[in-house]
């Protein structure tokens, strides 16, 4: 199968977001990881989506990533969250530049082998998100042909069946380095803190990694910079990040919004006599659900073909991600007003999609600091002539971080 064979693969993800749907009222309760449902992903070849295509991956770019993730979303949001954050990975081990060949050979084969999940550990208790600007606590210390890494990492997304773990970490040289470690997630002194407990997603296992003196070969080091230099983005690495976080959040709304429309239409109180689709407050009700979704899945489309034409995008797939999960939220908030008291029980999915729906807030950078990202390149467009706009836009993306 290739990536032209893309509607068959996204009919794939369709089937099992509705089986992913019918247990995810249990993993929202026990806060289990889905384990079943990432070996069903790995079965339907979802898995290796992203991976580029001279590794065996099927090469496919964020206008299909971000589909795939949204549909899966709507079945078990948890699931699709990790999906999303292994799927942006393999598009930096695959199109960056930034890995070292021999761990895009290591990651790829073993992508196509089995359930081999990637995913980032880079938020600190102390220090929060890199977006605030503050270099890591956590550093890697060379030890003859060793690194060993030391540091305490919280909301590793996937932690319960990742396979590697990209360590943001500063090295102990005379100049130091900030750069990523590839670490094995059951390498010896790789201690999983089980703190997750969320109101919503509760199934992503985002828990704290304690790594105690770990020992990652000299050579597993991935985009070494200068510290004083801050860390960098890439653009089109950073709209993969913003697009499939907001995608999830969107496959979120459209099962709150497809639940209550159902509901409108089957529903048919005995005193009013006709189903609830027939009040025009319900009518309006729906209609603004409708239309942010619309407008949701117009952004998510039309941003993520950009980012694959590579379009220079600056600061807009922030403002994507800004929006659509501004929408997301408002379409459940909307949903749970609509199916009333119904809705608020502990087993009508609308609770758990609005409670879903309000961690979009976990996700660095918040919207205050893309708004201001926003500002300030309106501020630059205004006060600088066209040629200086055309070299600062890209600069502006690359700063941001995540």
């Amino acid at each position: 199968m290739t990536i032209g064979d893309f509607p068959i693969l996204l009919e794939k993800a369709r089937t099992l977001a509705d089986r992913f749907a019918l247990s995810a009222s249990h993993y929202d309760e026990t806060g289990d990881f889905p384990f079943v449902n990432f070996d069903a992903l790995f079965d339907a070849g979802l898995l290796r989506l992203t991976a580029s295509a001279a590794h065996g991956g099927l090469g496919g770019g964020l206008t299909e990533a971000q589909a795939v993730v949204a549909e899966i979303a709507r079945g078990e949001p948890s699931t699709a969250l990790v999906l999303a954050m292994h799927y942006h990975h393999h598009y930096a081990v695959a199109r960056s530049g930034r890995w070292p060949v021999h761990l895009v050979e290591r990651v790829n084969v073993a992508n196509l082998e089995r359930v081999a999940l990637l995913n980032s550990a880079q938020v600190e208790p102390r220090i929060g998100s890199p977006s605030h600007g503050a270099p890591p606590e956590t550093v890697a210390r060379r030890s003859g042909d060793k690194w060993l890494i030391s540091g305490h990492k919280t909301y590793a997304t996937g932690i319960a069946l990742l396979e590697w773990v990209s360590v943001l970490a500063v090295t102990d040289e005379d100049e130091p380095r900030l750069a990523s470690f590839l670490v094995p997630s059951r390498a010896k002194g790789v201690h999983v803190v089980e703190t997750w407990n969320p109101t919503g997603m509760r199934a992503t296992a985002s828990h704290d990694i304690i790594f105690d003196n770990v020992e990652v070969p000299l050579e597993d080091i991935i985009d070494p910079q200068p510290l004083s230099g801050g860390i960098k983005r890439d653009e089109f690495g950073m709209a993969w990040y913003f697009l499939l976080i907001a995608s999830v959040y969107q496959g979120v709304a459209r099962a709150a919004g497809d639940w209550v429309t159902r509901f409108a239409v089957n529903h048919k109180p005995s005193s009013l006599g006709a189903p609830l689709s027939s009040v025009p407050a319900v009518q309006d009700g729906i209609g603004e659900i409708e239309l942010r979704l619309a407008v949701n899945d117009r952004l998510l489309r039309t941003t993520a073909e950009d980012a694959d034409a590579r379009k220079p995008l600056g600061v807009q797939s922030g403002l994507v991600k800004h929006q659509v999960i501004e929408n997301a939220v408002a379409v459940t908030s909307k949903a749970l007003e609509l199916g009333g008291n119904i809705g608020l029980n502990r087993n009508n999915p609308l609770e758990r999609h609005h409670r879903d729906a309000l961690c979009e807030r976990a996700h660095a950078p918040n919207n205050g600091m893309i708004r201001a990202m926003a500002a300030k390149a309106a501020f630059t467009r205004v006060t600088e002539p066209p040629s200086a706009q055309r070299s600062e836009g890209p600069r502006l993306a690359l700063v941001a971080r995540s």
